[in-house]
């Protein structure tokens, strides 16, 4: 019996040596040669086996236990391999490397709802994979990922395709089939209470994970979204530092352009106060500017120029004049050159024209810009004390069409002086361009003037021209077709003259003037006419009427035919008006048969036109008939019948 209980306390020893050695479970069975030759009692042997289940139950307990301290060390070191400073791209490959790893995991990818469309995306997997790669869009229904989002904890399966405890879709069964997993496990990846993606582990084969394996990928995840939120905030932050240092830089050069673009301005105005002319100022200029330069005055006569300035196209030259002058800024022309207003508030006092050596920068505009205001400075400085930088070419003419106090030979004078003979026949223009006078329309005035060397100015938003000529009709229509082209808006001309003494100026501005208003008064905007041309409108509307010259331009043909055959078509025409265009009736009044009258009603067609007999044409050929009446009256002709 001593010999059994030996045998008993030798096994247990021997199985407590075992457990103190960490020997592996299969140990724990009793030797081959564990017999006593005795026979053993079974309350002995029921002893022997509890012990050896409680020894494998505590091997298997320091064996998990050693399984979670080395998974909660590898945690510790995945939470301090994720503080360190990635980018998300780099930090998401780090995640998804230690949850393969850490859970011995076939696969293992993160998905990130995209904030401009709400879709989630792969962006990230590791392990070999041939279709769950990044950009795989992630459905919004089914699947343990949205299974894990909605319960807001992790979610699992042994077998996905054979688990019908969730929505399935059939994009996803489709790769998980492809990849031939199994096991699938996704925890979600949370900012506050905001699910912004997920993080997924599989197995290519079943498996149930325990309860140790959820936690510590649950873990994982956690650790993931802080350090996704860091690197996410790190981005945001190293971007902001990119656009605030981006923006100092810009200041800065901004700054140093500025403090140039002042000293340059500077010292060109310390050479237009220290007396030096146009053309020492354009050579400093250009020299500043990188390129060569032309000064132009206000009607586009060349000033200065420096050397190297290409030749240019006048035509296409002229018109981004104008557009310059309207915009009162600098404007590219087609050909490279940069073209930039002088101006004083918003009077164009010239033009500077820039041809760079290259392509023009903003520091060139905005020198350039100062260069046109020091320019502006001395073109006014050399205007002296006339208020215009024509030389008073507008003064002279304000003088001209007001009654000025000047007497009318100061006028001629100072009219010679400037080059334009008021002695010979000149004819005055008032322009009314569709929307008031635009710099457009001031310049092509300003042009149009010199051309012709006479004068310009402007009266409440209308030109007033004083051209050479004799024809004020004929001038009117030219200057309205080539101001309606420049300002692509109707031009409305009132025209008179011609004039050829500076004190009679004045009224015949007032005559063009009563002229641009009969047009409107008509609504004929857009149009252009002279007294003459209004026929009898222009009898009430000229200075001097001239009845002698209305007489004959509406009547004239048929009392030439009267004189020259001895014939009675004017005493026919007013039978006729006084009958109330009645032939029959005529020819009663003229004694004569109605056939006659019809035949010299067809001659007066021929001599006057198929139209005198319309409303307007024919009440201005009654009005010449009783003036004509009225002149026989007072002043009997020598008839030659």
């Amino acid at each position: 019996m001593r010999h059994t209980d030996d045998f008993v306390q030798d096994e247990l020893v021997r199985l407590l040596e075992l457990l103190a050695s960490g020997a592996p479970p299969d140990r724990f069975e009793p030797p081959p040669d564990a017999g006593t030759g005795e026979t053993v009692p079974a309350e002995s042997l029921a002893l022997l086996d509890r012990a050896r289940t409680l020894a494998r139950d505590i091997h298997g307990l320091f064996a998990r236990r050693q399984q979670r301290e080395a998974a909660l060390a590898a945690l510790v070191d995945t939470a301090r391999e994720l503080t360190l400073p990635y980018d998300v791209d780099a930090l998401l490959q780090v995640i998804t490397r230690r949850a393969r790893l850490l859970l011995n995991f076939d696969m293992s990818w993160i998905a990130l709802r995209d904030a401009a469309d709400g879709r989630s995306y792969v962006r990230i997997s590791d392990g070999h994979a041939s279709t769950l790669t990044p950009g795989f869009v992630v459905p919004a229904q089914g699947g343990v990922g949205n299974a894990a989002a909605d319960r807001s904890g992790p979610f699992w399966t042994s077998d996905y395709l054979g688990d019908d405890r969730f929505p399935h879709s059939a994009a996803t069964d489709d790769v998980v089939a492809a990849e031939g997993l199994h096991g699938l496990m996704a925890v979600p990846l949370k900012e506050g209470g905001d699910t912004f993606g997920a993080l997924y582990g599989a197995d290519r084969s079943v498996r149930h994970l325990t309860p140790d394996e959820i936690t510590l990928m649950s873990s994982l995840g956690d650790l993931a979204s802080l350090a996704i939120k860091k690197a996410r905030l790190l981005a945001q932050t190293q971007s902001e530092l990119s656009e605030l240092e981006l923006d100092v830089s810009r200041a800065l050069d901004s700054s140093t352009a500025e403090r140039l673009v002042s000293g340059v301005h500077t010292r060109l105005i310390d050479m237009v106060l220290s007396g030096h002319g146009l053309g020492e100022v354009a050579a400093r200029a250009a020299a500043e500017l990188g390129g060569a330069l032309m000064v132009r005055d206000a009607t586009g006569r060349t000033l200065a120029v420096t050397g190297g300035f290409p030749h240019v196209d006048e035509a296409e030259l002229f018109q981004r004049t104008l557009d310059a002058h309207t915009e009162l800024a600098p404007i590219r022309s087609g050909d490279g050159l940069w073209l930039c207003p002088a101006v004083a508030g918003r009077e164009v006092l010239g033009t500077l024209i820039l041809a760079p050596r290259g392509p023009a920068i903003e520091h060139q505009l905005r020198l350039l810009r100062a260069t046109a205001q020091s320019v502006a400075v001395l073109l006014r400085m050399q205007a002296g004390a006339e208020t215009s930088p024509d030389g008073g070419r507008s003064r002279l003419l304000q003088d001209l069409i007001v009654d000025s106090p000047r007497a009318p030979e100061q006028l001629g004078v100072h009219a010679r002086r400037l080059g334009v003979a008021l002695e010979d026949p000149h004819v005055v223009l008032i322009a009314r361009p569709d929307g008031g006078a635009s710099g457009r329309a001031l310049v092509w005035a300003s042009s149009y003037a010199h051309r012709m060397a006479g004068l310009q100015t402007i009266v409440e938003d209308c030109l007033v021209l004083l051209v050479p000529g004799t024809d004020s009709g004929a001038t009117g229509r030219a200057v309205t077709a080539e101001l309606s082209t420049v300002t692509a808006r109707p031009v409305t001309v009132g025209s008179a003259g011609p004039v050829a003494h500076p004190g009679l100026v004045h009224g015949t501005y007032q005559e063009a003037r009563r002229c641009l208003e009969a047009l409107t008064a008509l609504g004929a905007d857009g149009g252009s006419a002279s007294a003459q041309e209004l026929g009898f409108l222009g009898l009430l509307l000229a200075d001097s009427p001239d009845i002698t010259a209305f007489v004959q331009t509406t009547i004239g043909p048929v009392l030439a035919y009267d004189d020259q055959h001895c014939t009675g078509l004017v005493r026919t025409l007013e039978a006729y008006f006084a009958s109330g265009g009645s032939p029959r009736r005529a020819a009663e009044d003229l004694h004569v048969h109605p056939n006659t009258v019809s035949r010299r009603l067809e001659r007066i067609t021929e001599l006057l036109g198929s139209t005198w007999q319309e409303p307007m044409r024919a009440l201005e050929v009654q009005l010449a008939l009783r003036l004509q009446r009225t002149r026989h009256a007072i002043r009997p002709p020598l008839s030659t019948c």
